[in-house]
């Protein structure tokens, strides 16, 4: 059952075993995957024609998925603005989150390289010697990432962004586990393009600049509750988006209201 995009039901009781995928991959090794989270995944991915679509919400739920899907310890997309230029748009993680905004000051890594060039990049033995990217390897390693899988986010000739797949291990994801990312990049960037049948590059430029503008807002919101509550930023992130989803909100709208209240109260539930 499918509630909101983004918002598959698909939990199981305590103590039940759920359905796994065994996904033979090209490295004689079998993989195996959480069937019933794939299928809601992609049909998440896919059901964004609907009027309360949430750009962030969804990319959130990417990354989210990404991570548990693949067994990497963090995933984060970057997308670009109007002007070509690349901003973190959703990351499952902080840690994830500063060092995609790393590669972006530093303009170089291999989420930038992905997203210039249109081709996965992988950037694996983070920790070793005879870097590609020195900068960015040395601060990925402080932030206990060992390797990057960067997937384009693309249709076609038009790239808007980049899936980035984080993970605490110097070894790659093998080949059949970067199929699978590859298709939920791919997926999720079908369902942006097609949100409320959008065909234009500049209207499609206008509502990722909308995203990315809604995301500040919900960074500030973010600060606002971990230092009022005492939380970190993940955890002040997940409260956000559990308030939003049980009270069937937007999730910059409580964001701004956080923002605007004097001691970061939620708003009231929304009513029909």
């Amino acid at each position: 059952m499918m509630t909101r995009a983004g918002t598959a039901a698909h939990d199981t009781p305590a103590g039940a075993r759920r359905p796994a995928l065994v996904v033979p991959g090209l490295e004689e090794k079998v993989i195996t995957m959480d069937a019933e989270l794939l299928s809601d995944t992609f049909v998440s991915l896919a059901d964004t024609m609907v009027d309360d679509f949430d750009v962030i919400d969804f990319l959130h739920m990417l990354t989210d998925r990404s991570a548990r899907l693949l067994s990497v310890s963090a995933a984060g997309v970057v997308l670009a603005d109007p002007r070509g230029q690349l901003r973190v748009a959703a990351a499952s993680s902080e840690a994830a989150e500063l060092i995609e905004l790393f590669q972006i000051q530093n303009d170089q890594g291999p989420c930038l390289d992905c997203f210039r060039t249109g081709q996965p990049v992988t950037a694996a033995g983070l920790a070793g010697p005879g870097q590609r990217w020195p900068r960015f390897a040395a601060a990925a390693t402080r932030a206990g990432f060992g390797t990057v899988d960067a997937l384009p986010m693309r249709l076609r000739d038009q790239v808007v962004g980049a899936l980035n797949l984080f993970a605490a291990g110097a070894r790659p994801l093998g080949p059949a586990e970067l199929r699978i990312g590859q298709a939920l990049a791919d997926v999720a960037t079908i369902g942006l393009l097609q949100e409320r049948n959008v065909r234009r590059a500049e209207t499609l430029a206008e509502q990722l600049q909308a995203a990315l503008n809604s995301r500040v807002v919900i960074e500030q919101a973010k600060g606002k509750l971990a230092e009022r509550l005492g939380l970190d930023m993940d955890q002040a992130f997940t409260m956000l988006r559990d308030q939003a989803r049980s009270t069937n909100q937007r999730l910059n709208d409580v964001a701004r209201h956080v923002i605007n209240s004097p001691t970061a109260d939620f708003p009231p539930p929304h009513r029909e």
